[in-house]
């Protein structure tokens, strides 16, 4: 599989940018909706939600084997196909229709992205090529007991010294100690990226997840089909990451950026589900000699929808094309880790507040048009709602969000949404 990225409106702003997607890009897309369809159904979701590992190792394997999706947006120098944050996003946008249990996000969206752009060559090196072929798993880890990403709020320690666990002798071992919380799928990953203050300021961290000095709790969550974990740490032998910098905070709020971008995606995909599973129904559902899809009520319902839906995906997607730094020069994607901060922040919070509110809107009300059956067990709409009110909050919530983009386009936020 070749990744190929899409040319785009170029602006220094990050203003106007939408992708244009590909043949290939199509091609990816209907490829893997054929494929969750065929091998992710939702009884083998709910099957693997309640696993003792909460996936299926067997259809990790395959994602891996047969699709390279593990792959698809890392180097080519490193074992991936060369993609960037507009693949990244289309992969993650069918995973989140599919509502796929998979350490896919942590692994990919969250670790790979956050070494992709370090430009750190060792950790690159090191862990990259692992990740693109399957063989290890992943996690970000910047969020404590209040559960903020900001790199500001962090209160772990990291100190210089010791060993990095693997007997190589490294001379850039640290030794961290503290807690996080709210780890996606960080009662299973091999590698853990933590965000730790050392003497100079904040930087991210390595920590293998078996290593001296981790103990790890899985958490127990609203969302069935995401794992949370907390994660002690009490001199945990790591090795930094990133800029070598003494404050590598402009690094840290770019992979932020990043990791709400991808969530974003993924919501975007969760929120269509919903909607297409909403207008189905509506459909065959007969109510009074009629299908209820027929009476106005249902059909504002289900408009409604649609502009949410269809908001919060061009939200996303203009948002991967800021994070895929497209230039007017070329197709190539341009490093994440060059070019408009400022832009890819307030891309970044326009499309978590939009895919947030978006998500939860369609998956409250294809609940109500659904009707009783809506909320039973056995029917799926309960565990879209779930996932959507835990992403909604994931990264902080969308008042959060909203006040940061007040911030960022220099206005000051409403006193009326503060603390909601």
């Amino acid at each position: 599989m070749t990744a190929v990225a899409p040319a785009g409106a170029p602006a220094e702003d990050g203003a106007d940018v939408a992708p244009t997607f590909t043949e290939e890009h199509e091609e990816l897309r209907t490829t893997l909706r054929r494929f969750l369809t065929d091998k992710a159904p939702s009884e083998a979701v709910r099957r693997s939600m309640e696993s003792a590992d909460g996936y299926d190792p067997v259809l990790w394997r395959r994602m891996a084997d047969e699709l390279g999706l593990l792959g698809l947006a890392l180097p080519e120098e490193y074992g991936g196909f060369g993609g960037g944050p507009i693949e990244l996003g289309l992969v993650l946008e069918e995973l989140g229709r599919a509502l796929l249990p998979s350490p896919y996000f942590a692994t990919v969206a969250l670790a790979g992205q956050a070494l992709a752009v370090s430009g750190d060559e060792t950790a690159k090196a090191r862990w990259l090529p692992a990740i693109a072929d399957g063989s290890l798993t992943g996690t970000l880890a910047p969020a404590e007991e209040n559960g903020s990403w900001h790199v500001e709020d962090v209160t772990a320690e990291a100190v210089p010294g010791g060993s990095d666990g693997d007997g190589d002798g490294d001379d850039r071992a640290w030794r961290v100690s503290g807690t996080k919380m709210f780890v996606v799928d960080g009662h299973s990953a091999d590698l853990v990226l933590l965000v730790a203050r050392t003497g100079t300021g904040p930087r991210m961290f390595a920590v293998a997840g078996t290593a001296p000095g981790v103990t790890r709790t899985r958490l127990e969550t609203l969302d069935p089909t995401r794992r949370l974990a907390r994660i002690d740490l009490d001199g945990a032998p790591a090795q930094p990451v990133g800029p070598e910098a003494a404050d590598a905070t402009a690094y840290l709020r770019r992979v932020t950026d990043l990791a709400m971008v991808a969530l974003a995606a993924e919501q975007a995909g969760g929120a269509q589900a919903c909607l297409d599973a909403a207008v189905e129904y509506a459909k065959v559902r007969v109510q009074f000699g009629r299908p209820v899809g027929s009476f106005q009520a249902v059909k504002h319902k289900c408009a409604d929808m649609l502009l949410k839906v269809e908001a919060a995906r061009s939200a996303a997607y203009h948002a991967m094309s800021v994070a895929a730094g497209i230039s007017e020069e070329t197709t190539a994607p341009v490093s994440a880790a060059a070019g408009g901060t400022r832009a890819l922040s307030t891309a970044a919070a326009v499309a978590a507040v939009c895919c947030a509110d978006a998500y939860t809107h369609a998956a409250k009300e294809n609940i109500q048009i659904h009707g009783g059956i809506g909320y039973t067990w056995e029917h799926d709409a309960h565990l879209h709602l779930k996932r959507a009110k835990s992403s909604e909050q994931l990264f902080g919530s969308p008042a959060m969000h909203r006040r940061r983009l007040a911030g960022l386009v220099g206005i000051t936020a409403p006193e009326a949404t503060k603390g909601r």
